[in-house]
């Protein structure tokens, strides 16, 4: 029994980071057209998001700006995996991408969201729900334009963060060399 995990918004500036695991449940047939969540249309996501749910056993853990800001990326990423194998049984957990975190018996494997349906199922699943929390946030900071950077750190985000300063929901702690003062700002 596998446990595929992935997670979204790791490498954002903004908003929430969203780790997902999935468990095909036995009597169900893999989704067909699953995939790394990047290589699928927003469309196809959200509709295979419900379908994933229902085919699944599985757990969302999300970690707020502030909780990465306070504890750290690394020890929010360990946290949600901790409470994912706390809560998801399996003979074998995968997660995709190249280091465990200091979890014990995780293993590895980067692009399995694109090579192993249970990663890819978890892929859908933390990528709609980050992408659903960052729109959602949006509408309560609309000078930001959350829905359309989804709290990465394009140039129009950060162009974005030197006009209007920060929101609640961006990462202090997530240094951009771009809002860096140079040698030229100090008088």
């Amino acid at each position: 029994m596998l446990c595929g995990i992935d997670e979204a918004g790791r490498g954002c500036i903004a908003g929430d980071l969203v780790v997902a695991a999935c468990i095909f449940k036995n009597d169900i047939v893999i989704p067909e057209g699953l995939n790394d969540s990047k290589k699928i249309s927003e469309k196809r996501r959200y509709e295979l998001f419900e379908v994933v749910k229902d085919a699944t056993k599985h757990h969302i853990v999300i970690k707020s700006s502030e909780e990465i800001d306070e504890k750290g990326i690394s020890s929010c990423m360990q946290e949600a995996l901790q409470e994912i194998k706390a809560t998801l049984k399996a003979t074998e957990y995968l997660f995709d991408g190249n280091t465990t975190f200091g979890i014990k018996d995780l293993k590895t494997m980067v692009k399995a969201d694109g090579k192993i349906p249970e990663v890819s199922a978890a892929s859908i699943l933390a990528k709609v729900t980050h992408d659903r929390n960052i729109i959602s946030d949006a509408k309560k900071y609309p000078l930001y334009q959350f829905e359309k950077h989804k709290g990465y750190g394009t140039a129009s985000h950060v162009a974005l963060i030197k006009e209007h300063g920060y929101s609640p929901i961006h990462r202090r702690s997530f240094k951009i060399k771009a809002l860096e003062p140079t040698l030229f700002d100090i008088v």
